[in-house]
């Protein structure tokens, strides 16, 4: 598995019943056609989406996202930067957890100082400023990469939500 693979996947679960493409994953990702072709083979050769590469096997995905992810992925804060919010820093974490302190992923375009952590991916961010639902699902992921046990547990919660 590749960090865009994680990506993608969750860019399907954003669209949820809705009809997608290979082509339009790749032009709201920033992703080409033959790498979305490539990370769906390796998705379904890991079991997380089915042999057709439309329908997302859930509770693997889940599985892997709670379990593996921060190993297979992981990630420390670092300097502080301007950046877009993500992981407790952002909705719908920063609704249900307070700290004082931000996580951003870096970006120019950002408006927010934090600490910076990498996105699985260097499109994240203006793949999200699009999309609001793999927004969530992204910053949750990264709750899941770098957080503690209580924010892990909260996020994983906000997944299966997402998931339904």
């Amino acid at each position: 598995m590749r960090p865009q693979d994680v990506v993608i996947l969750l860019k399907i679960a954003a669209k949820g019943n809705k009809d997608w493409q290979m082509k339009d994953i790749g032009n709201e990702l920033g992703i080409s056609a033959s790498e979305i072709s490539e990370s769906l083979n390796r998705s379904y050769y890991a079991g997380l989406i089915s042999n057709d590469k439309k329908t997302l096997m859930k509770m693997s995905l889940l599985d892997f996202l709670q379990y593996g992810l921060k190993y297979v992925f992981p990630q420390r804060p670092g300097p502080i930067v301007r950046g877009m919010p993500t992981a407790y820093s952002a909705a719908p974490l920063s609704e249900l957890i307070m700290s004082n302190e931000a996580v951003v992923w870096p970006y120019e375009e950002g408006t927010c100082r934090g600490q910076s952590i990498e996105p699985l991916y260097q499109g994240v961010p203006l793949a999200c400023e699009n999309d609001p639902k793999l927004y969530e699902l992204l910053a949750l992921v990264d709750a899941l990469r770098i957080g503690k046990a209580r924010e892990r547990t909260i996020a994983i919660e906000e997944i299966k939500k997402r998931f339904e």
